[in-house]
């Protein structure tokens, strides 16, 4: 795997403790990183606070600027393709594959969606983001008038997931309102789960077939909010965590034994339906990626179809 040109991530201090160096705050701010680690990054000169190479012990105030301008490095292997379901003068929408991350973040850089689609289409600006692990439709837009208009009414626009998730649904829809904030995670400190000193949320689940072989069913969800991992927390709210999920379980709080990284994959979640009205002639829209191979596994296609 050749190796990406780097890139340089700049940080305002916040709230450093009194004396500490720029070694310590960088340690205490981005743990992914040991203070050996992060000394050896400052010693190289890759570490500028306010414009000057950045001294390890130098201690460091709040509102200052640092800047790490860190080398090219090996991004983990992952799908690089996407489908082209539909494009016009102001909105572009693709259908990505479980695996390939939406947007620059967690050690992805170049191996995006948002690069693959700017090489074809270099003005594509994403209004959302789906989780690495999650398939199916992300929308852009190719103006800056229709991001702008987009982004406004952004409410109302409909989106609609299929999730296959544990256990045997026995009632044929679910209004899920369990608050989402942070909560202790062992390995993050913290992550978004369910709490109740959390925000308001609302998904709409409904059941669209159901695996007894498996204790599986396949929920269609609407989102009536945004939270971050809204749907695997609402499921496993109500007692039907999403099969496979590395984060999440009944209750819908991390895991107890091993639990898993944002970025992990495993679970089966696809972004199924996107309706809004369109930017240009107000006409309202409706788009639809299918399930990747292998999703719908155990399904009674019969029932799906009277469900959908």
């Amino acid at each position: 795997m050749p190796v990406n040109r780097g890139y340089s991530y700049r940080h305002v201090v916040q709230q450093p403790l009194a004396g500490e160096s720029v070694c310590e705050y960088l340690a205490r701010r981005f743990p992914h990183s040991s203070l050996e680690v992060w000394r050896g990054e400052v010693e190289a000169g890759e570490v500028w606070l306010d414009r000057a190479q950045a001294k390890a012990d130098k201690a460091v105030r709040a509102g200052q600027t640092l800047i790490w301008n860190r080398r090219g490095w090996n991004e983990e292997p992952v799908p690089l393709d996407y489908e082209l379901i539909h494009q016009d003068d102001q909105l572009l929408i693709v259908s990505k594959p479980s695996g390939l991350p939406t947007l620059p973040g967690g050690g992805f850089y170049q191996q995006t969606l948002l690069q693959l689609v700017r090489q074809r289409f270099p003005a594509a600006r994403p209004l959302h983001r789906l989780g690495r692990g999650t398939s199916g439709l992300v929308l852009f837009a190719l103006t800056a008038e229709a991001a702008s208009l987009l982004s406004r009414n952004w409410p109302e626009v409909e989106k609609e997931y299929w999730a296959v998730a544990e256990g045997v649904a026995l009632e044929p829809a679910f209004e899920i309102t369990t608050p989402i904030g942070p909560v202790e995670h062992p390995r993050l400190g913290t992550i978004h789960a369910a709490s109740d000193c959390g925000k308001p949320a609302l998904s709409h689940a409904r059941v669209l077939a159901r695996d007894p072989m498996r204790n599986q069913t396949l929920f269609a969800v609407r989102l009536g909010t945004g939270r971050p991992h809204q749907i695997r927390i609402h499921l496993a709210a109500i007692g039907h965590p999403l099969v496979g999920d590395p984060i999440y379980s009944n209750g819908g709080l991390p895991r107890e034994q091993d639990p898993g990284l944002p970025g992990d994959g495993g679970y089966r979640l696809h972004a199924r339906r996107l309706r809004l009205v369109h930017p240009q002639n107000g006409a309202a829209s409706e788009w639809t990626a299918a399930a990747p191979v292998g999703f719908l596994n155990g399904f009674d296609f019969a029932e799906l179809s009277s469900n959908e």
